[in-house]
């Protein structure tokens, strides 16, 4: 999608849509103001109503779209709404008027047009009978304000969303099409962001003793990889922020298998790793000024003859020894070597990693919070306030010592999974074994956020790209200078 800022809107234009706050649709005039009324349209936000006006035989598409508050929120979700209501409407190309919208500055609109890029991600790559009437029409938003030309600051907010869509695509993909090589592949044009790229192939990770990540790949004919993009943009010398996401591309449970019904959906248990890359080419995108590394460890979890078995041991990275209890708790294994190896080659001072990672999260929070663990207050400090305001929100969990008992093995170092009760946590205390002393560390649950059974502000039904927008705000605000 094509946005566009001017002054003012052309004479010509033939769709033209008009914010308005919330209780103020009674000062639009006499033709808006009896569309407002007559459609109880309050400028609630993402509340759309329209009209047509005639002049002659010609006739002029109006629309209101309510931006409540005014929050930027309430304007990316009116944005997102104007995207939804006209994406396959016929209309090429829409207008907006900021003039009834009260006092409006450069953010405001930034983010009415943020929320309108974001809506417009879809994936018709396999609907090969689509309609001409389902098919998008909407190509360009030409918005005007009394900023006038804000294009020169929009470049960063729309590399943004080109991260949040990239995000979307690999989590939307099929398992058949996205797996271990094919998302390095996907990955591949970030180098002419002039992200650095380093792929570990399974000989390479076998060398080094990733035994737990190999070890959930064993029963895959798809080879296991891992992926690290880094992104130079601050001094030489500061320590990089990594970024490390759970990349199953598709996970049957293994030999503990899944139910039938809905397995398919575990073609999104990369959606950690999807994030992490979405987020590389946001940062990249825009030029941030800091050193981001993205590590992604990708597997598929399959029941092959070969397959890993409740009750093997197998030998972390860190040498530390894990009884694989049941080999759907995978995630944490394939973490934790990634942990190990970001550690031993670029030794940060803070990772935060994100992972599909229990379905007891989904269960405590549902799909409006991702769950954050961290041994860091200031960290998880920080993450929740850039989660605040990318509304990718996070609620806190605790870790303790008191949690370790429940993953100690009778005959390893560790278990892979603890009891039913307390699930996420032990999960995260599992992780945070593999954590050095000295690092800043936050683990993020993301399993009821990384794709929506229903369309939400600023994505339609099916992956969110969730993760993306919350670790670049949370770059920008505490990486940058």
């Amino acid at each position: 999608m094509d946005i566009q800022f001017v002054a003012q809107i052309d004479a010509s234009a033939d769709v033209v849509a008009f914010p308005v706050r919330k209780g103020e649709a009674g000062a639009l005039g006499a033709l808006l103001g009896a569309l407002a009324k007559q459609a109880r349209f309050d400028g609630a936000a993402g509340s759309v109503a329209e009209t047509a006006a005639f002049d002659g035989d010609r006739a002029t598409r109006l629309l209101l779209v309510g931006i409540g508050e005014g929050t930027v929120h309430d304007l990316e979700r009116a944005g997102g709404a104007l995207t939804a209501r006209l994406q396959t409407s016929g209309v090429a190309v829409l207008h907006v008027d900021f003039a009834s919208a009260g006092q409006i500055d450069e953010d405001d609109v930034l983010a009415f047009a943020m929320g309108a890029k974001l809506r417009d991600w879809r994936i018709d790559t396999y609907r090969t009978r689509l309609s001409d009437t389902a098919k998008p029409s909407l190509k360009t938003i030409v918005i005007a304000s009394p900023a006038g030309d804000i294009s020169a600051r929009w470049g960063s907010y729309s590399a943004v969303a080109d991260g949040v869509a990239l995000t979307q695509t690999l989590v939307a993909e099929p398992p058949n099409i996205l797996y271990p090589e094919s998302f390095v592949e996907r990955c591949q044009h970030l180098a002419d962001l002039g992200v650095e790229i380093e792929v570990l192939d399974e000989r390479q990770m076998k060398a080094l003793g990733m035994g737990a990540l190999l070890g959930v790949a064993q029963g895959s004919v798809r080879p296991p990889r891992l992926l690290a993009m880094r992104w130079n943009g601050g001094n030489a010398d500061d320590k990089p922020v990594v970024f490390i996401g759970k990349g199953v591309t598709f996970d049957t449970g293994g030999i503990s298998l899944k139910p039938g019904p809905g397995m398919d959906m575990m073609k999104w248990d990369m959606g950690g790793a999807g994030a992490v890359a979405g987020a590389m080419k946001a940062i990249a995108g825009r030029k941030a000024k800091a050193n981001v590394v993205g590590i992604v460890g990708l597997v598929e979890n399959m029941p092959d003859g070969n397959a890993q078995r409740p009750g093997d041991i197998v030998t972390t990275m860190s040498g530390q020894t894990v009884e694989v209890l049941n080999t759907d708790a995978e995630g944490r294994l394939v973490l934790c070597d990634a942990i190990t190896w970001a550690q031993k080659v670029y030794e940060p001072k803070v990772i935060v990693d994100l992972a599909t990672l229990t379905g007891a999260m989904v269960i405590s929070l549902g799909h409006e919070y991702a769950g954050i663990f961290a041994n860091d207050d200031g960290l998880s400090d920080k993450l929740i306030a850039a989660g605040e305001a990318t509304n990718n929100k996070l609620w806190r969990f605790p870790l303790s010592p008191a949690y370790d008992k429940l993953i100690d093995s009778p005959i390893a170092d560790m278990k892979n999974i603890g009891p039913r009760e307390g699930g996420s946590i032990t999960a995260a205390q599992f992780l945070k074994r593999f954590v050095e002393d000295g690092v800043a560390w936050a683990h993020l649950d993301i399993a009821g956020t990384a794709w929506s059974d229903k369309d939400g502000p600023v994505w339609a039904k099916g992956a969110t790209g969730y993760g993306v927008r919350l670790l670049d705000r949370y770059i920008a605000d505490n990486h940058e200078g």
